[in-house]
């Protein structure tokens, strides 16, 4: 069914200005009625507007098409043509849309009118338009000693009343390329309008924390500050779901299906491409595998083959950012690696103070090099220093107390690299200062701990984990937190950082909860790999207090791991003589792979060593340290050891060299037995069939009485038994 609706402008707006700017933009949200309703006659529309955005729910799809106010209707276009531009699934911000179709802003122009045809079954439709005005004035642009020349927020009018507080990853690890939509026939400056529009409509209309994407680039060369926390720091973006955390999100005004961009906006990417990733140490010309956070076309968990620099279709189902930005990357790449030389790539540390540390890193060309170490009092405690292209040095740290350590690696005139290493301890914070305590609701949480002597009563407080690894491979992704109430109380779990603020993951807050013991799971899929503290803080009516606390890693370096076969045959007959064990890596490890026997010991090594990112495979012929294991049940376990901590996933394993043993009970009845788990192959009357037996004895089906029977059975190992024959 198609139905098209012609919708006058009615405005209903709410007036949010910018602050700098004269006027600023106007959001108006219409419910626009859908079904095969009678298509209204046109009206004079009461504002006009400068973009427009679609929200629909149902199965069908929606295209609309707008009429300038000289009359001239635009073509049809699709209402979310890169309908995977939005945050990541389970986050906040997607969930204020859940259940909705989301459809890209488009800059149309000055338009009055738009029209709207609905395919399929459409439930509800509700259209966004913004109006936009120009700038009167040139836009100022800013740049530090190392960044290209930016529009900052300020600049362009973004209103910093909208925003919410923004999320971070770990690191910036690749750049995704995006267009945004609509006409690519705007003035200079319209530019900033553009923007503007854009921030109004993702956080007004679709309820995301701020505009979606890091950056974006105009047709005349002008880059304007995207979501706001920082240009040099890992922001999260909602621009590519499933793909957000990690990556830089650039998008170029309008769009280019086959157009290709303009030689100013083409230059202007390339020196932010080059500065960005410089700043992140990433080369622009590298590639890497990503675990995806789940979108329609690769389901959470999957590696993701990418370069640094790549386009939003390399992670959905998407045209963006159109041919004509899209057969350019490789040459952006290209050109981004040779600005801004010399630089430092991919430095890396392994394993913590108190043991050996390593320190790996690449240069963009060979050159001297210096590593500087310092403890929490800034005080130096090691020094090193070369000349090549890569870096490789091990820090004794065996007799460093346990702390934080922070590192810097330079390289003549190169970006420096800096970080930590270890950790120090954390001290959850006093919380918010709480209300006068009373007994008809709930008031604030706990802000003090419990006068001294006086008994906790929060008890048997415990994570069922406390290593996560939150990436959709079904290990360690949640853990499950357990405590007693001995008395009724208002309850808070919230989650600190190290500085001991509270990240943005409160589970709930001063929630009443009886006297009892509590269970719920924990998701910490919001937040960046890093070391936390989880807390739960009770405070009963008459106001004292009492809290419980756990140290948590969230890592995401290690995931997918499995084994195939499980079981294995390993004695030289050609048929599953060896087991792979496979895993990816998000980031690079020290990776050891072993066998462990019944009681824990280490019986086999297959690999130990320094791994990069992605799929990783490897093959194991069951020998072990003394010669081939005994056929027996053992345990795989892979670890990777990171700047944050060790990581570990076990799978059970199996060595098994013995075929079974196939016995005829009854030829006339088909009875069999099997000494073992199977699969048998039957030849009744020369048809085939195939059943899965054993143990013990089992009878196969048939429809009437054979004259004749052949059967061998073949165990999960690959052993393939004795030929029975009947008669």
């Amino acid at each position: 069914m198609s139905c098209r609706i012609v919708i006058p402008l009615v405005l209903a707006a709410l007036a949010l200005p910018a602050a700098a700017h004269a006027e600023g933009p106007v959001l108006s949200v219409l419910d626009v009625p859908v079904g095969g309703a009678r298509s209204p006659a046109l009206a004079q529309a009461t504002r006009p507007f400068t973009m427009i955005a679609l929200h629909w729910r149902g199965f069908g799809s929606v295209a609309f098409r707008t009429r300038t106010a000289g009359g001239h209707w635009s073509a049809w276009r699709g209402a979310a043509p890169e309908a995977e531009d939005v945050p990541d699934s389970g986050s906040p911000e997607l969930a204020r849309t859940r259940g909705w179709h989301i459809g890209n802003p488009y800059w149309t122009g000055v338009a009055d009118r738009f029209e709207l045809r609905t395919r399929g079954r459409v439930e509800q439709a509700r259209a966004y338009t913004v109006w936009s005005a120009a700038d009167r004035r040139p836009l100022r642009s800013l740049a530090s000693a190392s960044s290209p020349a930016l529009v900052s927020r300020f600049a362009w009018g973004a209103n910093e009343r909208l925003k919410r507080p923004p999320a971070f990853a770990p690191n910036v690890r690749f750049v995704l390329i995006h267009h945004t939509a609509g006409s690519n026939d705007y003035t200079r400056q319209q530019s900033a309008a553009i923007v503007r529009g854009i921030q109004l409509y993702h956080v007004s209309g679709n309820g995301w924390n701020d505009i979606g994407y890091n950056f974006l680039v105009d047709k005349y060369g002008q880059v304007f500050e995207g979501r706001a926390g920082g240009i040099d720091r890992p922001v999260v973006g909602a621009h590519a779901e499933g793909f957000n955390a990690g990556s830089v999100g650039i998008a170029v005004l309008g769009s280019y299906g086959a157009t290709g961009i303009s030689s100013a906006a083409r230059a202007a990417i390339v020196k932010l491409i080059a500065w960005r990733l410089d700043a992140a140490h990433v080369d622009p010309l590298s590639t890497l595998s990503w675990i995806s956070g789940g979108d329609s076309r690769f389901p959470r968990g999957i590696p993701v083959f990418l370069r640094a620099i790549s386009g939003h279709r390399d992670t959905g189902f998407t045209d963006c950012p159109g041919d004509g930005v899209y057969r350019d990357l490789a040459a952006l790449a290209g050109a981004a690696a040779l600005v801004g030389l010399p630089k430092i790539y991919e430095p890396h540390t392994a394993g913590q103070p108190g043991g050996p540390v390593r320190f790996t890193a690449r240069l963009s060309r060979a050159a001297g090099w210096r590593l500087t170490i310092v403890d929490a009092a800034g005080l130096q405690v090691a020094t090193s220093q070369g000349a090549g292209l890569e870096i490789d040095w091990t820090w004794d740290a065996s007799a460093r107390p346990p702390g934080a350590y922070t590192w810097t690696l330079t390289s003549g005139a190169a970006y420096a690299a800096t970080g930590t290493v270890g950790k120090q301890p954390v001290v959850p914070p006093a919380l918010p200062p709480t209300t006068t305590p009373t007994t008809t609701g709930p008031g604030a949480p706990p802000t003090t701990p419990p006068p001294s002597g006086a008994a906790s009563f929060v008890t048997g407080f415990a994570l069922s984990t406390t290593v996560l690894s939150p990436n959709g491979d079904g290990s360690n992704d949640t853990a499950t937190v357990t405590y007693t109430l001995v008395k009724g109380a208002y309850v808070t779990a919230f989650v600190l950082d190290q500085s001991g603020t509270v990240v943005a993951q409160t589970l709930f807050s001063d929630q009443r909860q009886s006297a009892r013991t509590q269970s719920f799971t924990w998701t910490p899929d919001v937040l960046p790999d890093g070391r936390y503290r989880f807390v739960v803080a009770a405070r009963l009516s008459d106001g004292q207090q009492s809290s419980v606390g756990q140290d948590v890693l969230v890592d995401r370096t290690l995931a997918l791991f499995g084994v195939a076969p499980t079981a294995f045959s390993p004695n030289g007959d050609g048929v599953a003589d060896t087991t792979t064990l496979s895993f990816t890596l998000a980031k690079p490890a020290l990776v050891a792979v072993r066998i462990l026997g019944a009681d824990g010991t280490v019986l086999a090594l297959p690999f130990t060593g320094q791994l990069q990112v992605g799929s990783q495979q490897i093959a194991w012929d069951g020998s072990g340290s003394a010669g081939r294991l005994p056929d027996g049940a053992y345990t795989a376990q892979v670890s990777a050891v990171d700047e944050l901590g060790d990581l570990t996933q076990q799978l059970p394993v199996t060595i098994d060299t013995i075929a079974p043993t196939l016995t005829l009970r009854s030829g006339p009845e088909l009875r069999l037995s099997v000494s073992e788990a199977a699969t048998v192959t039957v030849i009744l009357d020369g048809r085939q069939s195939i059943l899965v037996a054993g143990p013990g004895d089992f009878q196969v089906p048939a429809s009437a009485p054979p004259t004749s029977l052949s059967a061998v059975a073949t165990d999960a190992a690959g052993n393939v038994s004795s030929t029975i024959l009947w008669p």
